[in-house]
């Protein structure tokens, strides 16, 4: 019998966003698996700290985390490679996903390489779309509005078009690309109605006016939610 492999979603970084479900499967896996710099800690292992038993394997995946492309391709088989001698042996494993495993989770990746041959679960976590909304105490969208997830990574043109083509939208993966997308954003017309807020559920959570963002310092972790309506698209339906 081969073990079962789990891609625990464990949330956007609070410990205590991690599901009952997810907890109690880390706490009954063999073997623990979790992304990692090359060198230095694991964001996701610290996430779970508090909820380790002790005794388990552990296994972390260690990729550069370098805005320049890296052989992802190599890391994903190498670690798929590992993890599928221990399935093979019948020990179950949790691979730790940031967030939720399939909203731009780097679990998929060996799901793709392991789902034909072993067992595979995959739990989901609370993601960094809800969590940065509940932290602002902004909602996404309401009654018929649509929400797209826009990567900051994408060219302007492209951020441009579906911007003006949606009623509401988070921007991700912020990082190096801030300042373009706060220029973009006062170009659009649209800086009033955006909320920016970075590291949500962390210890080191910030929310301010994207006026008062230094684009130059904005961290990868950050986002920003805008509605074309402002905040009048919660108050519509009111009285």
């Amino acid at each position: 019998m081969s073990g079962t492999l789990y891609g625990l979603g464990i949330g956007p970084g609070d410990p205590e966003l991690i599901t009952l479900k997810a907890l109690r499967i880390l706490q009954a896996a063999d073997v623990v698996a979790y992304p990692a710099p090359e060198a230095g800690d694991s964001l996701a292992r610290r996430i779970v700290a508090p909820h380790l038993k002790g005794g388990q394997t552990e296994i972390a995946i260690r990729m550069p985390l370098t805005v320049a492309r890296f052989p992802a391709q190599a890391v994903y088989e190498q670690a798929a490679e590992d993890l599928a001698a221990h399935l093979a042996a019948g020990r179950s494993i949790a691979v730790l996903c940031e967030g939720d495993p399939f909203l731009y989770g780097s679990f998929m990746y060996l799901f793709g390489r392991l789902a034909e041959d072993f067992p595979v679960e995959v739990v989901p976590g609370v993601s960094s779309l809800t969590a940065c909304a509940a932290a602002l105490k902004h909602p996404l969208v309401s009654r018929n509005d649509v929400l797209t997830v826009i990567p900051a990574p994408l060219d302007d043109e492209t951020i441009g078009a579906k911007l003006l083509h949606t009623d509401a939208a988070a921007i991700i993966k912020l990082g190096r690309h801030g300042p373009r997308i706060v220029a973009l954003l006062k170009e659009l017309g649209l800086a009033g109605n955006a909320h920016y807020i970075e590291r949500a559920t962390m210890p080191e959570q910030r929310i301010l006016p994207l006026a008062e963002v230094d684009p130059a310092s904005i961290p990868y972790f950050a986002m920003i939610l805008v509605h074309r309506r402002g905040e009048q698209h919660f108050m519509e339906f009111q009285s």
